[in-house]
């Protein structure tokens, strides 16, 4: 049995629904968290919390877009009401955007991407950050390896998630006071039905594998073991630095 580092603990995980976000409230359930799922598709969110449910954790649906701070804001407010608190956040909703040069991604997709990856993030902290401040808690950013180095073909993406790591530091110097520790988790490509959808074909994806030393990209496993150790009390020291999954592909 996994050791329960969430035993009488509230998460919330935007985009909860599917993908990364999926795994982490698998995860975080397992280890004795209970999860408010959010996510602006509701048969999913409801989906996953019914999964981890017939588990015997507890667990609730929530509909947000994460570009709505009110609705981010009742979403916090439903997760305190179910659960008597707010431990740890898990900003992961995010969305890719089409490989083009710099010059051909159109205004609106920029808008969009920043809308969701990055502004979202900060409507998300901007509702969970108050609620914790009484008694301390965790946040736990969705940034990616491209938030350390560039990857031609996709600006909208990286800018916004440089922009990530950059709140996740601003919000760790802030907040520490309060006993909040800031982190972000940094991987590389994973396979969810997110780049699935964009990236097709095996030998895509055995391309991408051969650029990392360890000779694979990362499981949605791989990145929620490391978003359940950030949010632990094992990872007290953790604050204002983002935190790589990415077997070695940004190391060369």
């Amino acid at each position: 049995m996994m050791a329960e580092r969430y035993k009488d603990g509230a998460v919330l995980v935007t985009g909860g629904g599917s993908g990364l976000g999926e795994a982490i409230c698998v995860r975080l359930a397992a280890e004795g968290a209970s999860v408010a799922v959010v996510d602006r598709d509701q048969a999913a969110a409801e989906r996953v919390a019914e999964a981890i449910r017939e588990t015997g954790r507890r667990a609730v649906a929530l509909v947000a877009d994460v570009t709505d701070f009110g609705a981010m804001a009742s979403a916090v407010a439903a997760t305190v009401a179910a659960f008597g608190g707010l431990d740890v956040a898990v900003n992961n909703a995010g969305i890719g955007c089409p490989f083009l040069p710099t010059a051909e991604h159109t205004p609106e997709g920029w808008n969009k991407v920043i809308a969701v990856n990055l502004t979202g993030v900060f409507l998300s902290m901007k509702a969970e950050l108050p609620t914790m401040s009484a008694r301390g808690g965790v946040i736990v950013n969705m940034a990616s390896v491209s938030s350390t180095v560039g990857l031609a073909g996709v600006a909208p993406y990286v800018a916004a998630k440089h922009g990530v790591l950059g709140l996740t530091k601003a919000a760790a110097l802030e907040y520490g006071k309060n006993g909040i520790r800031v982190c972000a988790v940094c991987p590389t490509f994973v396979k969810t039905p997110l780049t699935l959808a964009e990236l097709k074909g095996d030998e895509q994806w055995a391309a991408l594998d051969a650029m990392h030393p360890l000779g694979h990209c990362a499981t949605p496993d791989d990145v929620a073991g490391m978003v359940a150790f950030l949010g632990s009390a094992d990872a007290a020291m953790c604050t204002g630095n983002g935190y790589l999954v990415d077997g070695g592909f940004s190391t060369p």
